[in-house]
């Protein structure tokens, strides 16, 4: 079963007859926000890729639907659609799983000089803190990003993952459908990490899985987060509406 199909049996259990009260879908990224106030986001994957001037194309409107009813977008072959499940999911799961940190997860990372890093993804901020650590570092990202010395395309990816120790990986692979076979691809690594806003803190989701830890967000200003995202702002300007929240998995119980 793939990572899509796992969090969407673990998150129906959880809407009960909660509503949508609100949805943006903006330039960067898609928040939704539950009746009970509680927002999640997911990385607009795709807006780029959808013939005419409506990004959109599923049923309207949005908002005042029930909760489970776009959850299930999140099996949708189109990005948008699949971002609109995603962020529901992620408005589901807030505070609903026990245990965690704030803070940026590479300071709580062991990495070591000897490790070979495959970054799926392209996360500038953390290239520098990376590479004074390891011994080597390879990124992919599907993004076309040539002017950029070293990144790789994404078709790559799975050959990268199989030659790391260490796997950090976007979670905008799960709105693409590339996870299953990027966490088979890293199923040898020592440390697995899916990071991003987009990132699902759902730990029974990823049992039976590599990973080993859950970076995304836990909103704490729902209405600054929306705000921003409206206006087509992106991580940097709504991490103040915002705290970074990593889970440590325990493998063995994934495998």
């Amino acid at each position: 079963m793939g990572i899509r199909q796992k969090l969407l049996d673990v998150m129906e259990t959880t809407c009960a007859d909660l509503g949508v009260r609100h949805v943006c879908i903006g330039l960067g990224y898609t928040a939704v926000q539950l009746d009970d106030h509680r927002t999640g986001v997911a990385y607009t994957l795709g807006r780029d890729s959808v013939a005419g001037c409506s990004v959109f194309v599923g049923k309207r409107p949005l908002a005042g639907r029930r909760a489970l009813e776009l959850l299930h977008y999140l099996n949708s072959p189109m990005p948008i659609e699949s971002a609109v499940g995603l962020a529901t999911a992620n408005a589901l799961s807030a505070g609903m799983f026990a245990g965690g940190d704030a803070g940026d997860v590479l300071a709580a990372v062991d990495l070591q000089e000897t490790d070979r890093v495959g970054m799926i993804g392209f996360f500038g901020p953390m290239i520098d803190q990376i590479e004074k650590r390891v011994s080597a570092l390879e990124i992919c990202d599907e993004r076309q990003l040539s002017s950029l010395d070293g990144v790789r395309p994404s078709n790559e990816a799975v050959d990268v993952l199989a030659k790391s120790t260490v796997a950090l990986i976007t979670s905008t692979t799960i709105m693409n459908n590339s996870i299953d076979k990027l966490l088979q691809a890293a199923m040898h690594c020592r440390e697995v990490m899916l990071v991003g806003p987009s990132t699902p803190l759902v730990p029974p989701a990823f049992l039976g899985t590599p990973v080993t830890r859950l970076s995304g967000m836990i909103a704490r200003d729902a209405e600054g987060l929306l705000r921003v995202i409206h206006e087509g702002g992106g991580t940097r300007h709504f991490s103040q509406y915002a705290t970074k929240w990593n889970m440590r998995l325990n493998r063995n119980q994934n495998h």
